[in-house]
This record gives structure tokens, sequence and C-alpha cells, in this order.
């Protein structure tokens, strides 16, 4: 009776935890979001100085722009964080069973929601507003993402396939 108890309970854990990092993600991103702009821009600064600093040791003597570079960062922060969302979207979705189509798709309204309410959100942050264009990086960032876990999951299918 006691064992029933225990994996009853692990079940539960198992099935909540990759919502748990979904919900923790969007936390991550509510909190970016919620930064006022000069904080946000210091932030996206600090990393486009260290994005330069590469990049000129790659190609010493580059004439790089640091405003259009730090756009580029802060465009493509908004790309890969909701192509993280994505990815932990649809592994909540599918709980262990069989990807389906309509998980993807379902994993993709979910981030195209959450990018429009962040915009939304951003109304009531000093200095930011909502970006529609914002909206369709993240959303293209989110369809990557569920792309590659798709991609990885049929690969990991056939490798399981074939042992």
């Amino acid at each position: 009776m006691g064992m029933e108890k225990t994996v009853s309970v692990n079940q539960r854990i198992k099935a909540l935890l990759p919502w748990l990092l979904v919900f923790l993600w969007m936390f991550l991103i509510f909190n970016m979001s919620a930064q006022p702009a000069t904080e946000s821009n210091s932030l996206s600064m600090g990393v486009t100085e260290k994005v330069l600093e590469t990049l000129n040791k790659v190609k010493p003597g580059a004439d790089l722009n640091m405003e259009m570079v730090n756009h580029v960062v802060r465009k493509n922060a908004h790309f890969f964080a909701y192509l993280v969302l994505a990815v932990l979207t649809v592994h909540a979705l599918r709980r262990g069973g069989k990807l389906s189509g309509l998980m993807m798709f379902l994993a993709q309204g979910i981030c195209v929601l959450y990018a429009s309410s962040d915009e939304i959100h951003q109304i009531f942050v000093p200095g930011r507003g909502p970006q529609v264009k914002d909206v369709f990086i993240d959303s293209s960032g989110a369809l990557l993402g569920i792309g590659i876990y798709y991609v990885i999951n049929q690969f990991r299918g056939r490798r399981t396939k074939n042992k």
C-alpha cells in the first residue's frame, strides 16, 4: 500500500515538474519585461559589449555600430527566450506520450498568447511599450523551438526503434 502511494507521488511530481519549468521561464520573461527601459538597456548594453569584444577578437578592426549590435542582441534575446519557452511547453504538453501535431500547435498558441500578453504588460513599464514586431520575433523563436523539439523527438524515436 505504501509503495503505491510513493509511486503516485512520484508520478505527480514527474507530471508537474515540466509545467513548473514552463511557469518559471514565463516568470523570468515577465521579470525581464518588467524592467524599466533604462535598466533593460543597461543590461543589454553589457551583453552587447561582450559580443563586440568577441567579434573584435574574431575580426579585428571591424567597424561595428554599438546601437545596431545592441538592437540585434535585444531582438535575439526575444527570439531565444521564446524558443526555450516553446521547447519547455511542448515537452510539458507531451508528458511522455507520443508527440502530436495538436500538441505542437497548442504549444505555439500558448507562446504567441504569452508573447502578446507580455507586450501588453510593457504598456505599464516606464519607457517601454508594446511592439507587434516583437510578437512576431517571439513567435518565430517559438516555432523554431518546436521544430527543434520535433526533429530531436523523431531522431530519438528512430534510435530507440533501431536498438
